[in-house]
């Protein structure tokens, strides 16, 4: 099997590689009902603060149409690519009204994901993508701002590149990865978990192997402890990859979160995964998932928590190879 490359004996990468394009802001209409700014926001931030170079931002590959099959039935993704989705799809979905952009943008979102994946073919302990962990959609259906899964596609791409036997996708957005879940519900090989607001949507959940559904109003205290909780949980299970959906929306200030977490609380969440992550070695792709703050400067700012811990995060694990 062509696994992946230990990175304890690899040549270390000299900074972690984040995917970016500003086609994820701007194939987005200005007037829909969505943050288009955060990612073009994001990326200035990121690019001002990295004096060090801790972080190289690169622009990401198209995905290929083989590439979305492997998660999605061709009757719906030949729907989508060539712009004939019907308005009850379109509507479900949401990030209206559509720009032609959007499949470009759509097709770059997953591209950037398959890119990270193969960096941590090639050695790299971490990598991530600047948009993404499009947990929402289904085989056949988007919804809720996802068109393609992105996590589900690169999750079948290493299974069937034989590249991992053994993935945990890790979704502690506030809400919850049903599409995910019932794609890989027959799929012993990928394991889903879920920390999300039991009250929020989807308002019909499907079943992830591990869900822990939190109610409204819960802080800092109660989601950690069940973050604890989910990660004591597979203590006796290995995996060979790991992918963090890595949402902020269960932030205070988040306008569809409905829970309380500070800004402090997110960034201990972060700092949870990755030391359960550095403890086991695993590497770990990041998704960005949902954050919808009013302003959107809480979103902005918790992202970037986010991509420096991981980057910090690379460079321990860097140092320990050498």
């Amino acid at each position: 099997m062509d696994k992946f490359v230990s990175y304890e004996n690899f040549a270390p990468f000299r900074c972690m590689s984040l995917f970016y394009d500003e086609i994820y802001s701007s194939g987005l209409d200005r007037t829909a009902r969505f943050p288009v700014d955060r990612y073009s926001r994001i990326a200035k931030k990121i690019s001002e603060e990295n004096e060090n170079g801790l972080i190289e931002l690169k622009k990401p590959r198209l995905a290929k149409r083989e590439e979305i099959l492997l998660a999605h039935d061709a009757d719906y993704a030949d729907r989508f690519l060539s712009q004939q989705l019907g308005e009850s799809e379109i509507r479900r979905i949401g990030l209206r009204p559509w720009k032609p952009e959007i499949v470009e943008r759509t097709m770059r979102l997953v591209g950037g994901a398959i890119e990270g994946l193969d960096l941590l073919h090639a050695g790299a302990p971490i990598a991530g993508n600047m948009a993404g962990g499009t947990h929402h959609a289904f085989r056949g259906a988007g919804a809720g701002y996802c068109i393609f899964n992105d996590l589900a596609i690169v999750a079948q791409l290493a299974l069937r590149r034989g590249q991992a036997q053994s993935i945990l996708i890790l979704d502690l957005d506030v809400h919850q990865g049903d599409g995910t879940a019932e794609i890989f519900q027959n799929e012993d090989r990928v394991f889903t978990l879920s920390v999300h607001g039991q009250d929020n949507f989807p308002f019909r959940k499907k079943k992830s192997d591990l869900d822990i559904g939190l109610p409204r109003g819960t802080g800092d205290e109660e989601f950690l402890s069940a973050v604890d909780q989910a990660l004591d949980s597979l203590e006796n299970l290995s995996f060979d990859l790991l992918f963090f959906q890595a949402g902020v929306d269960a932030l205070e200030k988040d306008a569809l979160g409905l829970l309380n977490l500070s800004r402090e609380g997110m960034r201990t969440r972060n700092d949870l995964v990755f030391a359960w992550r550095r403890q086991r070695a695993v590497p770990m792709l990041l998704f960005m998932g949902g954050g919808y703050s009013d302003p959107i400067d809480h979103t902005v700012d918790a992202f970037t928590d986010l991509f420096w811990g991981a980057a910090k995060e690379y460079q321990l694990a860097s140092r320990k190879q050498g």
